[in-house]
Order: structure tokens, then C-alpha cells, then sequence
């Protein structure tokens, strides 16, 4: 990577020598500020759901496992001192699995720096993998992407959470809970060599 702190080293310099505007085109043209266009995108729990299976809820970044995302709310719910949550994610008052554990997606080529908004672009991440991230390359960083999990040795607590929740209305009329519950119940993009229930002689859906 081309030594950023020389170009700024130079552009320091410049302005010693009294030339401004110099030192303002070297930034323009060897270090340039790009405005990054508004990339927010709302996922529905089904699409977002579709790359978490896909990868084995694994993040891709580091490697390591995470959740399907209302396992830990279920916990919260069900054991609120133990695992508190903030709305807001405030973090004195937020568990740290939340940021370790719950999965988001994140584009591999930022949109703000070019990268397409599709499927093949995205990847399952922690919160605070997808937080460092930012608009940074995986190169940039120095990153690389850590193979998919097989669903098979690992669902997030997929198939847990669908028959912990089934049995209890009061976390179904949860929203968030429940949204994520019927969002499992009615996909259809399970791996052909797993689905809920596989293995256990019950299907779930």
C-alpha cells in the first residue's frame, strides 16, 4: 500500500513553504477525501436469514460462530439479569455476546467504495467485526474471508430456538422474537443436506 503518511508528511511540508493551494491539490489528487454515498439498506429477517444459512453461521471474518439472532433476545427475555439488552445497544447496559455473537450482514466490497448491493457481495459478521469494518477493504485491513460452516456441526441454535419458541406464546408475541420465528418457519433456502429436525426424526416446519 502506497505510505499515506509520506503523502501527508508532503503536504505538511508544502504548507511550510507558504504554498497553500499546493498542498490543497497535492491532497486532491494523492489522498483524496470521497464523500460516501448513502448505503443504508433495511434487510428483512428472510434475506438477511438466506446469507446466515448459506455461510453456517459463521463469521466470515474471523472464523468464529455465531447466533441466529433471536437466540439472544430469547435470553434477555427469559433472563433479563443475566443477559440485558438495550434497545439502543447502549453498551453499560447491553451483554457483550450481542456484539460478539450476533450476526450482521456486511458488504465484502463497501457500496461506498463500489461494491455491488447483491448477495454475492455480502457475508455474515459479528456486530463488532461489521462495526471495525466500516468502508475499509478486506485488503486495507489486512483481513481475509474464512470459509462458510457446514450447518450440520453448527446451526447458531436454529433448530433449538424454533422448538423452544414453538412451546411458548409469550416469546412468538415477542415482535422481534416472532418476526425472526416465521421468518425460519416459512424459508425455503435451507441446504439440501440439512433442514430443522434433521436427525432428530422430527421436522420442525
Amino acid at each position: 500500500m502506497e505510505d499515506r503518511a509520506n503523502i501527508i508528511k508532503i503536504i505538511c511540508e508544502t504548507l511550510s513553504s507558504g504554498d497553500t493551494s499546493g498542498a490543497s491539490e497535492i491532497a486532491r489528487q494523492q489522498y483524496p477525501f470521497l464523500a460516501p454515498p448513502s448505503t443504508i439498506r433495511k434487510f428483512t429477517e428472510a434475506q438477511a436469514l438466506q446469507v446466515f444459512v448459506r455461510d453456517g453461521f459463521i463469521d466470515r471474518y474471523s472464523g468464529n460462530r455465531l447466533l441466529f439472532p433471536p437466540v439472544l433476545r430469547l435470553l434477555s427475555v427469559m433472563l433479563p439479569d443475566a443477559f440485558p439488552f438495550h434497545r439502543n445497544w447502549k453498551m453499560n447496559e447491553t451483554h457483550p455476546a450481542y456484539w460478539e455473537l450476533f450476526p450482521t450482514l456486511d458488504h465484502i466490497v463497501p457500496v461506498a467504495r463500489g461494491g455491488p448491493d447483491h448477495e454475492n457481495n455480502l457475508v455474515s459478521t459479528s456486530m463488532l467485526r461489521n462495526s471495525a469494518k466500516a468502508n475499509w477493504t478486506l485488503e486495507e485491513l489486512g483481513w481475509s474471508l474464512h470459509p462458510s460452516g457446514d450447518m450440520n456441526q453448527w446451526d447458531g441454535m436454529l433448530e433449538w430456538c424454533i422448538e423452544f419458541t414453538k412451546n411458548n406464546d409469550e416469546l412468538i408475541k415477542d415482535k422481534y422474537i416472532g418476526r425472526w420465528y416465521r421468518a425460519a418457519l416459512s424459508s425455503s433456502g435451507w441446504p439440501i443436506s440439512w433442514s430443522p429436525g434433521r436427525g432428530t426424526g422430527e421436522n420442525l416446519l
